[in-house]
């Protein structure tokens, strides 16, 4: 009995076996590659261009201002990703901040321990997310008009708080922590959002907290009949969801050393934008944390490059749009996937010839 008839492949073919096949390894690699390390080559590109455009740019204090002003959004970020990775939306954000700022600065103002103060507030922020949670779950109002109605009762309970004044921070501890003060040279804003974030990425990955997200995010249906405890992951998801917004709301007070209802205005919509930029999807379970976090700081260094070389707002906004609109559409709606499979037609069209 010959080799061939024993089932040995023949030496030729072996070759132009392998060939095939390390051609279709490369071409896979690079489809499973491209979706998940576009974001950053975006990042390198703008960081490119913003060398060339200013030669203000690739500066420390420059940096250290970006850094520090995308600190806040990335904290709020992180905690949208949670809800949007389940199918939903959190537009009360921005208010849950700001009623932090308020919350903080009056309980500081009646000279109760920083610590205390601290956990006051993330308590009352936590809780409105839980409000969102149980309008979600239990009422079965939709996400978007759930939290869009909470974020009116927020707005509305910080302006009654805060008694249409100011109210000034004057307790240094307070400010070291959240602002002031560093660890091993890195601001404590940064540290924070880091802490945050590599936490929240640990929970995604090797959780099955963070495997139950993604299973209610792709099917919430089947993930319930699977016997997953839906109602009370979602719970505890806008609940997370109002406790960051908390945590940024006290990192914003302590920079601006005052509570005011009126900080935190559109900063639900930038968190939307960075986690919908880094590459989740809005229908759910898609995306990672950290793309969500280099999504802040892809939308907040294109304005900081525009605000370098003199762009007024309204072009910005434009600017701003577009860059969300092909984000979404290389990430959300399988823009290199889509790419890639025209790319090797044509290839296979050039090959075949006419």
């Amino acid at each position: 009995m010959n080799a061939t008839a024993q089932g040995e492949i023949p030496p030729r073919a072996t070759t132009a076996g392998n060939t095939a096949s390390g051609r279709g390894g490369v071409s896979g690699a690079l489809r499973r590659l491209l979706p998940q390390s576009y974001l950053i080559l975006v990042l390198v590109l703008i960081v490119i261009v913003g060398a060339l455009v200013s030669p203000n740019f690739l500066t420390v204090r420059n940096f250290s201002n970006v850094v520090s002003f995308s600190s806040i959004v990335a904290i709020l970020a992180v905690g949208q990703f949670y809800v949007i990775v389940t199918g939903g939306i959190d537009l009360s954000v921005g208010a849950i901040l700001a009623l932090a700022t308020v919350v903080v600065a009056l309980t500081l103002q009646t000279g109760v321990d920083a610590g205390i103060a601290v956990v006051f507030t993330l308590a009352v922020c936590a809780g409105f997310g839980l409000g969102n949670g149980l309008l979600v779950v239990w009422v079965r109002i939709p996400p978007f008009i759930a939290t869009l109605a909470m974020m009116s009762v927020v707005q509305g309970f910080s302006y009654i708080i805060q008694s249409s004044s100011l109210i000034y921070i004057q307790n240094q501890t307070f400010v070291t922590w959240f602002s002031d003060g560093r660890v091993l040279g890195i601001p404590n804003p940064v540290m924070i959002f880091l802490f945050v974030t590599v936490a929240a990425a640990i929970v995604s990955r090797y959780s099955t907290f963070g495997r139950r997200l993604y299973a209610i995010g792709g099917n919430r249906e089947a993930a319930r009949l699977s016997g997953l405890p839906v109602n009370r992951d979602l719970l505890v998801t806008y609940s997370l969801s109002g406790f960051l917004a908390g945590l940024a709301g006290l990192v914003a007070a302590a920079q601006l050393l005052q509570g005011s209802s009126l900080v935190g205005r559109g900063s639900e919509l930038d968190a939307i934008a960075a986690v919908v930029v880094g590459g989740a999807s809005l229908v759910g379970g898609k995306g990672n944390p950290v793309n969500s976090v280099i999504g802040v700081f892809v939308m907040a260094t294109i304005i900081n490059i525009m605000n370098l070389v003199g762009i007024s707002s309204e072009p910005q906004l434009v600017i701003k749009g577009a860059v969300i609109l092909v984000a979404v559409f290389l990430s959300s709606a399988g823009g290199v996937e889509r790419i890639s499979a025209a790319v090797s037609s044509l290839r296979g069209k050039r090959r075949t010839g006419p």
